[in-house]
């Protein structure tokens, strides 16, 4: 453990770059999540063609295509991102496909009594999707995006093949520095990830219990 102990302030460096690509991309991967899942229900047919090749293309594309998309395609179009700004897009737009199909699910399960209701009172279609479905919606799909948050957590970690000092980058030149403690230095990896992921799984099962209750 004298590696570890040696090398905390790596450690520390390399926790604080994975949590800011996790709370940067959850924040930003909702957003446009929610927006795309808005238009896999939009009643205009051109929307939810747009919604569905989204994130059909997405969803089946493996995250390191989308990190060379962003760090080696981009540039040779003229878009030169700085390395931490170039994962937060590829992590953004890969995890908001599934996020989309979550707050999609979301919309589905609200009731159309709500929206009925809704129109009756004159709300248009936006209106009525703005602010009676989606707050519900977001409201009962909170423990699958924390899953979706802590997958995206540990999908950070491709991050550092692509020149980002995230977690995984830490600890595995930790590793090539001390062969004789590769299993100390990859035990201590893990335990910083789980203090990212152990609490966030917390929170889902207490919003769980809390949305069963309320219902």
């Amino acid at each position: 453990m004298d590696a570890v102990l040696a090398n905390l302030p790596l450690y520390w460096q390399g926790f604080a770059t994975t949590l800011w690509l996790t709370v940067v991309s959850a924040g930003l991967a909702l957003a446009l999540g929610t927006v795309l899942g808005a238009l896999r229900v939009s009643p205009v047919p051109v929307l939810r063609a747009l919604g569905a090749l989204y994130v059909e293309t997405l969803r089946n594309t493996p995250l390191t295509l989308v990190f060379f998309g962003t760090a080696f395609v981009l540039p040779r179009l003229g878009v030169v991102l700085d390395f931490r700004i170039g994962a937060v897009l590829a992590l953004t737009l890969y995890t908001a496909a599934f996020v989309c199909e979550t707050v999609r699910s979301g919309i589905n399960g609200v009731g159309t009594g709500q929206v009925e209701a809704a129109r009756s009172l004159g709300l248009t279609d936006n209106q009525t999707l703005r602010l009676v479905v989606l707050p519900q919606a977001l409201r009962g799909v909170v423990p699958p995006l924390i899953s979706i948050g802590i997958a995206l957590t540990k999908n950070s970690s491709i991050a550092g093949a692509f020149f980002v000092g995230e977690l995984f980058n830490v600890g595995r030149r930790l590793a090539n520095q001390h062969a004789d403690a590769t299993a100390a230095v990859l035990v201590g990896v893990t335990v910083f990830y789980l203090m990212i992921t152990i609490p966030a799984g917390l929170l889902a099962t207490a919003a769980e219990r809390k949305l069963a209750f309320t219902r």
